[in-house]
């Protein structure tokens, strides 16, 4: 770990972030980062338990003076997305995120950052170790598997917490505060198929789909990036459609909430179609690369000789996988009509996997709006279903509905204000945060949610501002000394 990340003011943060992003912690494999922060909230002598999902709770009574103010519960998540270059060497399961500073940021070489939600946790950790910021009564709640589920939100008991205000520190832009955001449903769709011996007279082919820059399939699915499965569905489409291209095998991308990077596809064409093939895919590839040329400048697609597969798909089922990939909606579905430049209803064709008879395509479907969320999810069932796959619902979570009176609002907007000279952009976001799922248990709490500014989250160019850490950091300090009086 670099030691100039440890200098980095203010230190207590920058040394809380480096030690956790020490610990490896991608999500559903957080059992390292539950002991860590245990041993944390114990070493500094506070009440410190795991609930019956492994959320971790550490309690902090307030300072001398704050006795009288309102209960407040800080939360954070502990796991990470761990997504790497392809030709970045490491292994998430057992490294500690290599991190530099880079002019006002802070990255990672070849790998996500953890900033998100790192930073968040790091935060509510310095101030439960600290002797002079004054604070009142702390419940910080350290939340489990937040980013491919939302577990530990989802199964955490009412009754546990006893604070009256909840401050979530899980967002990437420092001039907004969000008072709402977008519940999520998972959409898989899977069917099984028939393979055949590869016609002889044939020529293999590796098309790679690489270079995309993904980042987070809620927060950036309204910039205009490129999918890689989409990209590569388009190739395959028409090679099938003009030179009876076969598929072998396919893998694209890799988590839901992530938009995917990369694809490879294993091919087969006929030897006779050799030449014009390579020609037409080729101009295919250059007009994709031209209408990217903004937004995804790195974009890279190969296509290669390689050694002939034994196996293709059948024809019937692979006519239906590229047709409905090409008709199921990726991106924005539709704008919110009460929030300005809100996207309401969106979904990411996360996860394309063909390989030894089986299909899975995996998609994230968000909305802010239940109804329109599950209307987008049938859509893409409907869509599915035709070419005779089975699909499935999981993993639904709410979304929070703004509550524009919220006494903390009124707090966190007056400081704001205060502190930077201009009023705070209140929002609501296009991304799962977990207040909406913790109000379902705890209807009467306060929440909000704010936090440094963040790019490239879910991406290996994931960053974090180190000027916008240090406004973060006095902002926090500041809404503690200001936590309403209890009624």
């Amino acid at each position: 770990m670099s030691q100039e990340i440890r200098n980095l003011e203010p230190k207590n943060l920058w040394n809380k972030f480096a030690d956790l992003n020490a610990v490896p912690r991608p999500s559903k494999k957080e059992d390292r980062v539950i002991e860590f922060m245990k041993n944390f909230g114990t070493s500094l002598g506070l009440e410190t338990f795991e609930d019956e999902i492994r959320n971790v709770i550490i309690r902090k009574p307030a300072t001398v003076g704050m006795e009288n103010r309102k209960s407040i519960v800080l939360q954070g998540h502990l796991d990470m997305v761990h997504q790497k270059n392809n030709d970045t060497n490491f292994d998430f399961d057992s490294q500690g995120i290599e991190m530099y500073v880079d002019g006002d940021w802070v990255r990672a070489r070849g790998t996500t950052l953890g900033a998100d939600n790192g930073l968040g946790v790091a935060m509510i950790m310095a101030i439960l170790e600290s002797k002079d910021i004054a604070h009142p009564a702390i419940e910080a709640l350290f939340t489990v598997d937040e980013e491919t589920g939302m577990t530990g939100a989802l199964n955490l008991k009412g009754g546990i917490l006893k604070g009256e205000i909840l401050l979530n520190m899980d967002t990437e832009e420092d001039d907004e505060i969000d008072i709402g955001c977008a519940g999520g449903i998972d959409v898989t769709a899977t069917r099984t198929y028939l393979q055949e011996a590869t016609p002889k007279e044939s020529i293999g082919y590796t098309i790679t789909v690489k270079g995309l820059n993904g980042g987070h399939s809620g927060m950036d699915i309204n910039k205009g990036l490129g999918n890689a499965n989409k990209i590569m569905n388009r190739l395959l489409y028409n090679g099938f459609e003009n030179f009876g291209l076969q598929i072998s095998e396919i893998s694209g991308g890799s988590l839901r909430n992530a938009i995917p990077r990369e694809s490879v596809a294993k091919v087969v064409i006929a030897s006779m179609y050799d030449e014009t093939f390579t020609f037409d895919i080729n101009k295919i590839i250059n007009e994709i690369k031209s209408e990217y040329k903004t937004t995804e400048p790195n974009l890279t697609i190969e296509i290669t000789a390689s050694d002939l597969p034994e196996k293709v798909m059948e024809l019937g089922v692979q006519e239906g996988l590229i047709r409905s990939i090409y008709g199921a909606l990726n991106g924005v579905y539709r704008m919110s009509a009460s929030m300005e430049n809100l996207v309401e209803t969106s979904n990411n064709i996360a996860r394309v996997i063909v390989k030894n008879g089986e299909i899975s395509i995996q998609n994230l479907t968000r909305s802010s709006v239940e109804s329109s969320k599950m209307d987008l999810a049938n859509s893409l069932k409907s869509t599915y279903e035709l070419f005779g796959c089975h699909v499935e619902f999981g993993g639904s979570y709410p979304g929070w509905t703004p509550n524009v009176n919220s006494e903390i609002l009124e707090i966190l907007t007056t400081i704001y204000e205060k502190q930077n000279g201009m009023k705070p952009k209140v929002v609501a976001c296009h991304a799962g945060l977990e207040c909406g799922i913790l109000g379902t248990n705890y209807p009467e709490m306060d929440m909000i949610s704010f936090g440094p500014t963040i790019h490239g989250a879910h991406s290996p160019d994931e960053r974090a501002s180190i000027l916008s850490s240090q406004k973060f950091y006095k902002f926090v300090l500041e809404i503690l000394k200001n936590i309403p009086l209890k009624n």
